[in-house]
Parts: structure tokens; C-alpha cells; sequence
């Protein structure tokens, strides 16, 4: 759990943390879309391109990622192994006796290992680079045009932000009682099933009620400083477009439409990747 970086933000100077945060949520929605368009490996590869080199803009480590995927390696093996006695399409890649491994299982598992690469990738990028309470100001904006039908845009940005603060904490939380614990001699890596299950429980329990602690704390934090979410607020800080938002959002809406037009069978992606060498032969 050390250096997890969802959630927390790391004071660099960079392009993209200078972008506005609207355009940042906005470009993140539509990567996020694009991930999920069943348009084969071409577009993956230009999402991951991409999702690359903006990790490196922002000045960001690429073992946070790794870091990032430790806890869900268990749940990938999980989904290989249900792939694997579920999918029975595709060719037969290896046989064991009268069980056979198929193509489609593990091209599924891939897909979705990928997916949540790059699902890590994007949103620990616009994490890191964007203030929480820039997050929650554009949220808000974002949210505003859907006020004619009474949603609260003001109390969803807020929830949203604050959950995201919050991440960090718990893992640091999380941390500290499982080193107390250990200190008491729990131990969560040996022992038998129910051993592990109480060692988990030990774990849980306390965490629970410091998250809630943590939660009451603050509730009355805010009430103290007079917050009420109902009543019209001001702003210090306003946010505004400039050239380089409106570029970024064009280009993430192009990243999107490729997927879907290729998907559609409008564009042909041997054309595009031959068409993208010839240019990069041609500015070098």
C-alpha cells in the first residue's frame, strides 16, 4: 500500500496540471468510454499510448501503477479461472486430458487485465495532477446544467471529493492498525483459514470505527464553520477555459470516436497504423 497514489495529489508543476480541472474530468469520461468500445487490440494500443504519455507529462512513477494493481492481482486470477472453465470458444491453445484451454478465455482475461490498467492509469493521472478542491469545483460546474432536474450538484461533488480525500487516509489507517496488530502478535500471512478470517476481522473492526470517527469528525467540522449545502455559496476561486483546454478536450473526443468508428466499421485500423508509421517516417 505504500506510495498509492489514487486519491492523493502530488504538487508538481506540469501541463497537465495546470489544465482545467472540467476539462481534465471531461477527458477522463471520454478515455473511459473509449476503454470500453469493443473495437479489437488497435485501439488499446493507441489508449495506451497515450495514457503513457501523459503519466510522464505529469512527472508521475510508473511503479505507482504496479503498486496500484497488487490488490486486484487475486481478483484477475479469479476472473482466469472462470474464463477458463466457462469460455469454450476459439481455437484450443493447450490441452490437459480432457480439459482444454481456449483462445477466447484468455483473450477475455487480457482484455480485462488491460481495462483496468488503464483504468488506473487515467484516474490516478487526474488525481494527482488536480487539487481536491478544484476537483470538487468542477464536478460542480459539470453538474450544474442538471439543476433543472433538481439534482444536487453542489452535495455529489462534494461526496465525491471527499471520498477521494479520503483514500490515502484509510490506507494509512489500514496501515497503521495492521502494524499494531502484528505488534500483538496477529499474524494475517500463516495460520489456518479461520485464523485468517479472525486476523481479518481484527483488521476490519477497528478500521470501520476510525473511518466513521473520522466522518463524525469532520460533519462537525463543517457544521462549526457554518456549512450548509442547501444555501447559495460564492466563490473565491473561479474557474476558466483557455486554448490549451478546449485542445485537450478535441483531442479526447477524437481518442473516443476512433474506437466507435472503428467498431462500426467505418475506419479500417491497418489504414490508420499504416497512415501513423508513414507520418512519424516522415517527421523523422
Amino acid at each position: 500500500m505504500n506510495n498509492f497514489t489514487l486519491g492523493s495529489y502530488m504538487p508538481y508543476d506540469s501541463l497537465i496540471h495546470r489544465l482545467d480541472p472540467r476539462a481534465k474530468i471531461m477527458g477522463m469520461i471520454f478515455f473511459m468510454v473509449a476503454i470500453f468500445i469493443p473495437a479489437g487490440y488497435f485501439p488499446y494500443i493507441i489508449l495506451g499510448v497515450v495514457a503513457l504519455v501523459l503519466f510522464l507529462i505529469a512527472h508521475l512513477k510508473l511503479r505507482s501503477v504496479w503498486k496500484s494493481m497488487k490488490p486486484m492481482l487475486l481478483m484477475m486470477v479469479f476472473l482466469l479461472v472462470i474464463n477458463l472453465l466457462v469460455v469454450r470458444t476459439g481455437y484450443v491453445v493447450v490441452k490437459l486430458g480432457d480439459f482444454a484451454i481456449y483462445s477466447d478465455a484468455l483473450a477475455q482475461t487480457f482484455y480485462i487485465a488491460v481495462r483496468l490498467v488503464l483504468m488506473i492509469m487515467i484516474t490516478t493521472t487526474l488525481t494527482a495532477t488536480t487539487k481536491p478542491l478544484d476537483l470538487t469545483l468542477g464536478i460542480e460546474d459539470l453538474l450544474t446544467p442538471f439543476k433543472v432536474l433538481h439534482v444536487p450538484a453542489h452535495e455529489i461533488a462534494m461526496m465525491i471529493s471527499i471520498a477521494l480525500r479520503f483514500i490515502p487516509t484509510l490506507i494509512e489507517e489500514t496501515q497503521r492498525i495492521m502494524k499494531a496488530q502484528a505488534s500483538r502478535g496477529v499474524d494475517m500471512e500463516e495460520g489456518k483459514l479461520k485464523e485468517k478470517i479472525m486476523a481479518v476481522l481484527s483488521l476490519i473492526v477497528p478500521l470501520f470505527v476510525s473511518a466513521f470517527q473520522r466522518a463524525e469528525d469532520l460533519a462537525n467540522a463543517m457544521e462549526a464553520r457554518g456549512y450548509i449545502p442547501e444555501r447559495k455559496r460564492t466563490r473565491y476561486k473561479q474557474l476558466k477555459m483557455a486554448g490549451r483546454d478546449w485542445i485537450m478536450l478535441g483531442c479526447s473526443f477524437l481518442l473516443m470516436a476512433v474506437p466507435i468508428l472503428i467498431a462500426m466499421g467505418y475506419l479500417d485500423p491497418l489504414r490508420i497504423g499504416s497512415l501513423f508509421l508513414e507520418g512519424v517516417g516522415y517527421a523523422l
